[in-house]
């Protein structure tokens, strides 16, 4: 989950106020049974795997303060993995992290269809489960075949035969999902048992859910890879580092707690991470903004390298500083004033996707959707702030960058790629009346 402020120390001080030091003594902490010894400490029976602080000679004494950095330690390597392989995938381009994508999709999808899942009810249906996935597999190819059509059309076109067939597929692609869907409702109505409609429309209504939630927010990351990979990893670093530091000011400095959804998360781990994100969106616009590789969308499927005008969001400027600045004047890019957006998103409003998370694993009374990755838990529990800000990058990209990137240079490439030598010359007629016209009026 995102991880803000996890503190052990607030954990520690919610223990129960009635705990004793008589030996034999069973208690209840954190919803896990623990017998208490003459000496104070604490037994752990089978299924905790952590101790709680007790009480001896009148001290609290923090218990599990080995187990603290021990779980550190883990979460930490876990988190070098991560963010390795995630850079090795950067490196490679666009279609790998797509690919990265809808694995992780895919992931996810399997952790929260299996939160719902009663094997005497499966056992009952046979392949009725597999119907999960087709709506799963209709909506994929629904979001990704609007996202990706054109670059795909742009990557056939010089071959005709491939190119017919493409804008056939393209053209019937709406069609065709909708009869897709019709086909898994229809799968769903013949399946349909008596004793078992509870249980089934209750599938139906979750697999729904788990669609509009987790894969359509997380679909707009996909948009914006291929809109240039900028806005694509600078959303996804913020959230990282939110991630990191408020977990790490949260474990040495986490007094205050932040919320009741998440008892671990304080107020001392939020402001921190808040303070250091948005410091380091605008440090890390300026370094990221000045490779093409991450900056030029990409217009087709291949994995070449990309070239283009930068435009003027990715053009240094310099800005004059006051006087009690050390420098005088500080080169700067345009898009650095967009990343304090970014930022400030990532700092206040993403974290509410982990409480959410939050939320919905105490409605369903487990720690993490899943153990796929050490220390962290589920893929689930380590996206749901990613996909809130995917969503937000993408409409502030529409909204506020899209207008500002434009530049002849872009115009002439999309005339160049999407029409055809007909449309060139009407669009080139046309535009030479307009232009006569203007003339004579001004």
């Amino acid at each position: 989950m995102c991880a803000l402020s996890q503190s052990a120390s607030v954990e520690d001080r919610q223990s129960d106020s009635d705990l004793t030091a008589r030996s034999g003594t069973m208690i209840k902490e954190n919803g896990r049974t623990v017998q208490l010894t003459h000496a104070g400490r604490t037994r752990r029976h089978k299924g905790s795997n952590e101790q709680v602080p007790v009480e001896a000679n009148g001290k609290k004494l923090l218990v599990n303060d080995q187990n603290k950095y021990r779980s550190m330690m883990i979460r930490a390597y876990s988190s070098i993995w991560m963010i390795g392989g995630f850079i090795f995938v950067v490196y490679m381009g666009h279609l790998y992290i797509w690919a990265m994508v809808v694995i992780i999709q895919i992931f996810m999808a399997k952790e929260l269809f299996s939160l719902l899942k009663k094997s005497n009810e499966d056992k009952k249906l046979p392949g009725f489960r597999n119907l999960n996935w087709h709506f799963f597999f209709t909506a994929m190819l629904f979001v990704y075949g609007r996202i990706l059509s054109q670059r795909l059309v742009n990557t056939v076109a010089s071959d005709k035969f491939l190119y017919k067939i493409v804008a056939n597929l393209i053209r019937y692609h709406m069609v065709t999902c909708y009869f897709l869907y019709i086909a898994g409702f229809v799968w769903f109505i013949l399946s349909l048992k008596q004793k078992m409609y509870k249980y089934q429309f209750g599938q139906y209504a979750w697999t729904h859910m788990i669609l509009i939630v987790v894969f359509t927010q997380s679909s707009f990351t996909v948009a914006n890879i291929f809109e240039g990979m900028f806005w694509f990893l600078l959303p996804a670093s913020l959230i990282v580092i939110n991630d990191i530091t408020a977990y790490i000011f949260g474990f040495f400095f986490g007094k205050t707690p932040l919320i009741k959804l998440s008892p671990k998360k304080t107020w001392e781990g939020f402001i921190g991470a808040s303070v250091t994100t948005i410091i380091s969106a605008f440090l890390l616009a300026n370094y990221l903004g000045r490779f093409q590789w991450l900056t030029c969308p990409r217009k087709d499927l291949s994995t070449g390298w990309l070239q283009c005008d930068p435009g003027p969001l990715f053009t240094p400027e310099n800005v004059t500083l006051p006087g009690w600045f050390p420098w005088k004047e500080l080169e700067v890019l345009p898009v650095q004033w967009h990343a304090l957006a970014l930022g400030l998103f990532s700092s206040l409003i993403a974290p509410f996707g982990g409480f959410f998370a939050s939320g919905f694993k105490r409605a369903f009374k487990i720690k993490d959707f899943g153990d796929s990755i050490p220390g962290h838990g589920g893929l689930t529990d380590r996206m749901d702030c990613q996909m809130v800000m995917a969503v937000f990058a993408y409409i502030y990209h529409q909204s506020f960058i899209l207008a500002q990137s434009v530049s002849v240079g872009m115009i002439f490439d999309q005339i160049i790629t999407n029409l055809t030598y007909e449309e060139q010359r009407a669009l080139y007629t046309n535009l030479g009346e307009i232009i006569q016209v203007r003339q004579s009026v001004w």
